[in-house]
């Protein structure tokens, strides 16, 4: 009779353990994924950050024309330059202007990029977690189907329960 108890309890070893193994590859696979976003989005952050200084530079260029334009107009005396340097003025004017938003533009797209990338660290970390339970609880399990130690197979269950917690964690981000 103790001898179907304890096979009893060995079915229930290998069913548990099973579960947690399938819960392991399901959240490495799914943190690797998340990994791969972050840094997907790295890329995208850093690119735009490039397109803001390249916007910085053109706008400081242009401020620059236009301020040594500025200077040449109060210099020169000739109507038809005047009014020349004058339109050319305009032209810097409008660009600075266009050059400011575009910058403003671009900066909100990276600060979305780096919230986002938050956001998708929190998930990997989360699966990250549940794959160290996962794995820690398979062990504990294992070892206790082999020395035939209940206790062992149980605290494996607590720490699986742990990696659970961490694997929804992982998808609903819950804390």
């Amino acid at each position: 009779m103790a001898a179907e108890v304890q096979e009893k309890w060995l079915k229930w070893v290998a069913l548990t353990t099973t579960i947690l193994a399938v819960c392991a590859a399901i959240g490495s696979l799914k943190g690797g994924g998340f990994s791969t976003q972050v840094q997907l989005m790295t890329t995208q952050e850093s690119n735009q950050w490039s397109y803001y200084q390249a916007k910085s530079i053109k706008l400081h260029l242009s401020e620059m024309e236009r301020d040594l334009l500025n200077i040449e107009l109060y210099h020169d005396n000739v109507p038809a330059v005047k009014n020349e340097i004058q339109e050319k003025i305009k032209a810097l004017e409008t660009n600075i202007i266009r050059y400011n938003k575009e910058k403003d533009q671009i900066k909100a797209q990276a600060d979305e990029l780096t919230e986002k990338q938050g956001v998708m660290k929190r998930h990997g970390g989360n699966f990250g977690l549940a794959v160290m339970f996962f794995q820690i609880s398979i062990m504990l399990s294992a070892i206790g189907s082999l020395l035939k130690q209940r206790g062992a197979w149980l605290v494996g269950l607590a720490i699986g329960a742990a990696g659970i917690v961490y694997f929804l964690n992982g998808f609903f981000l819950f804390f």
